[in-house]
């Protein structure tokens, strides 16, 4: 039986109304496909403490985390993946990629011009869609 992985990521938006985007380095599993930053959730923590340590890690910033967007079911070829979306926005430092292989900030309607990872194609979508 497949492993259940559940994951959060961060839907950060600027100002500007941009998103941003990560694109996942070479070395990483499902490779140089963009995806929404954040990480693993931890045995013992909570989807917001999650995120709030992920970003902390993998883009050198603090964000504050608001509600959840998006949660979908994605299997891939060797395990599933629970994926939970959340609106955050950045409230210290500026996000710098450390595993990622570059970040942008996109606005809504310009998300489809991405190669996105599978399972974060349904906040993609959702987000294109919000008014």
């Amino acid at each position: 039986m497949k492993k259940i992985v559940k994951v959060v990521a961060a839907i950060i938006e600027n100002a500007q109304e941009e998103i941003l985007c990560a694109l996942r380095s070479p070395l990483m599993t499902i490779p140089n496909m963009w995806e929404f930053p954040g990480g693993k959730v931890e045995a013992d923590e909570d989807i917001f403490t999650a995120l709030q340590r992920e970003i902390q890690e993998e883009l050198q910033c603090e964000i504050e985390t608001k509600e959840i967007f998006n949660e979908n079911v994605h299997e891939y070829e060797t395990f599933i993946i629970n994926l939970i979306s959340i609106k955050c926005r950045i409230i210290n430092g500026s996000p710098t990629p450390s595993e990622h292989s570059k970040l942008i900030w996109l606005k809504r309607n310009n998300l489809a011009s991405l190669k996105w990872a599978p399972a974060d194609i349904p906040a993609v979508e959702q987000l294109i869609n919000e008014v």
